[in-house]
């Protein structure tokens, strides 16, 4: 059976396949040279040496099974004769068995003979370059590409300064035209949602939207209007709460100012080198920070101006002016012992600035009126008049100094009865105490020394500002719960100046009213308020260069201007009763934690509900 089947094989490979009719009865012989064996073996006879002599007999009928093939480009157009700009390619035909150093053969015997081998030819037509050409093969829009469009997030541009005309028209210069919106209703919906961004956000809406001691954490019922699963531009997380860093370090250069010059302090016998470098080191800090800051007022305007009206954020537009004016105190002595007043008054006109549109909104009545948006911060707003004061002062002024003394104290007094009586308007006034209360400190001390450079001694109405921050002081340190528990801020570095600015009134105070009592308790300050600075500074490098958290997305910023469509009443019942869980949860809590940790009613739960479900 085996060899049966191998002879039907071997005359199946011998007999010529058939051709289908409808092939048979075409005519090829109408164009020359298209599927023609003649026309070919016309070409390679004329492209053969003298000596060559063709195939016959046996050669030929070998040869028969495989018949040469050409391939033709098909022109663009029909209309084209691609066979007058052709380019010949001689592809030589491999043999059954592979091809020997890129000449084939067709059989042994005519490898052997030295017959050179017949080839064929194929006619190529360059293909066309631009867009006509990968739209007929089809080539996809890299651009629209989902892993690509992710790469393109404009959700940025609101908070862009030049995000508007100048970048069309650059785009356009390119020659890269903005992509035009998918339909009108999409471009509707755009240009509303840009409308809609860029109108002032109303303070209502920071309290609605924001929770915490700064407003800076968001409630769980809003949304961001910018991306919230990757990091922001670091100057769209740079807060200008910032220069708070520059109040705590150049605060500490007048300390140790006043500890190397003080008569009081001789004793300690501090170099005034001390001075000179945390001096320099002020100057470095405010440079940086303020050519950051200024680099995002350049590029993302949108968001300093949301900065501007969140009701807490506004208090520390304050804060550059005032690093300004503790460096101008601060000048060692080896730099400069007498500054021009021209300086005073470049310093104070800024300040003047915000006061007048700061202070006014706070009487206007309308939505930032102080009974509304009072809080520890707003000292910030306030400390800066007796700052000027006090350097007016030194540099012999008179008129200037008293007038902003006058405003400050005016100010400050209504400030401190607002906050004080806590009223139940004040929302920003969060329950727990916070750091942010050593500010209530700022004011007096800075005012005492104020007043008695006015005056020239210090006279009882600087040493009722003294004691008046004297007692705050220590009011606020005695109570240790209050300051425990607290996630780290950068708006810390903003509370850490009421302490030098205390510690720098005492040491004024113990030159006038000389003992062991006040030099001891100018040392005491001075310690607390290093030792601070110095916790605080640690503790900002290890965020910034290990943990790399010092900048976090400043959701603050990125809230909508709108409130969100939610069901009000539901929301109103489960603030005012509570969900079942919750309930649960907050008894267990109250029940579960030991009265000794509850011995401040402000800084534990309210226990009215509590009590009253005992009974």
């Amino acid at each position: 059976m085996e060899e049966s089947r191998s002879v039907e094989l071997s005359r199946q490979e011998h007999v010529p396949e058939a051709l289908p009719t409808l092939l048979q009865q075409i005519s090829s012989n109408e164009v020359a040279g298209f599927d023609s064996t003649e026309h070919c073996n016309s070409l390679n006879h004329h492209n053969q040496p003298s000596g060559f002599q063709p195939m016959q007999g046996t050669e030929m009928a070998a040869n028969h099974q495989r018949k040469p093939s050409i391939s033709i480009s098909m022109p663009n157009s029909p209309m084209g004769d691609c066979l007058q700009n052709a380019k010949f390619v001689t592809i030589e035909e491999k043999d059954d068995m592979g091809f020997g150093n890129g000449v084939t053969h067709s059989s042994a015997a005519s490898g052997a003979a030295g017959v050179e081998p017949k080839r064929v030819r194929f006619y190529s037509h360059q293909l066309p370059r631009g867009r006509p050409h990968e739209e007929a093969i089809n080539i996809p829009n890299i651009s629209n590409h989902p892993s690509i469009k992710k790469f393109k997030d404009k959700r940025y541009d609101s908070f862009k300064t030049w995000s508007g005309r100048l970048e069309r028209q650059i785009s356009n210069l390119r020659g890269r035209p903005r992509e035009p919106s998918s339909s009108p209703e999409d471009s509707v919906g755009s240009k509303a949602e840009k409308k809609a961004e860029k109108e002032s956000v109303p303070v209502d809406r920071y309290f609605d939207a924001l929770e915490g001691p700064e407003l800076e954490t968001l409630r769980s019922s809003e949304q961001i209007i910018l991306p919230e699963d990757k990091k922001w531009p670091f100057l769209l997380r740079f807060p200008v709460s910032s220069f708070g860093i520059c109040l705590g370090v150049s605060s500490q250069a007048i300390m140790w100012k006043a500890l190397a010059t003080s008569p009081s302090t001789k004793f300690l016998h501090i170099s005034i080198d001390v001075n000179l470098v945390l001096w320099w080191i002020s100057v470095a800090l405010v440079a940086i920070v303020a050519t950051t800051y200024l680099l995002k007022v350049t590029l993302f305007f949108e968001a300093v101006r949301r900065e501007y009206y969140h009701p807490i954020r506004v208090n520390f537009f304050f804060a550059p002016w005032i690093a300004l004016l503790f460096l101008a105190m601060g000048v060692p002595p080896s730099i400069t012992k007498n500054l021009p007043q021209a300086l005073w008054y470049v310093l104070m006109a800024p300040i003047l600035c915000l006061e007048l549109k700061i202070y006014g909104q706070w009487m206007s009545g309308g939505q930032r009126r102080l009974s509304k948006v009072a809080n520890p911060s707003n000292h910030l707003s306030v400390v800066g008049n007796f700052v000027g004061a006090l350097l007016g002062a030194s540099m012999g002024l008179k008129e200037g100094p008293i007038f902003f003394f006058a405003i400050g104290l005016a100010h400050y007094t209504v400030l401190f009865v607002t906050l004080y009586q806590r009223l139940p308007t004040n929302e920003t006034l969060p329950k727990e105490l916070h750091p942010v209360f050593f500010l209530f400190v700022a004011a007096p001390s800075v005012a005492a020394m104020a007043w008695s450079k006015i005056q020239g001694s210090f006279d009882y109405g600087s040493r009722i500002a003294y004691f008046i921050a004297l007692f705050l002081y220590f009011s606020l340190a005695v109570r240790v719960n209050f300051f425990r528990g607290f996630k780290f801020s950068l708006a810390w570095w903003a509370y850490t100046f009421p302490m030098t600015g205390a510690a720098i009134t005492t040491i004024g105070y113990s030159t006038e009213v000389k003992g062991v009592v006040t030099q001891a308790l100018a040392v005491l300050l001075s310690a607390v308020s290093t030792l601070t600075v110095s916790a605080l500074l640690v503790t900002t490098i290890i965020h910034a260069f290990v943990l790399r958290d010092l900048f976090p997305n400043d959701i603050a910023i990125a809230i909508s201007n709108r409130k969100p469509k939610h069901h009000h009443h539901r929301k109103w019942f489960l603030s005012r009763h509570g969900t079942p869980e919750n309930k649960e949860i907050e008894n267990y809590l109250k029940f579960a934690v030991p009265d000794s940790d509850c011995q401040d009613l402000e800084a534990c739960p309210d226990s009215s509900s509590g009590s009253g479900s005992s009974h």
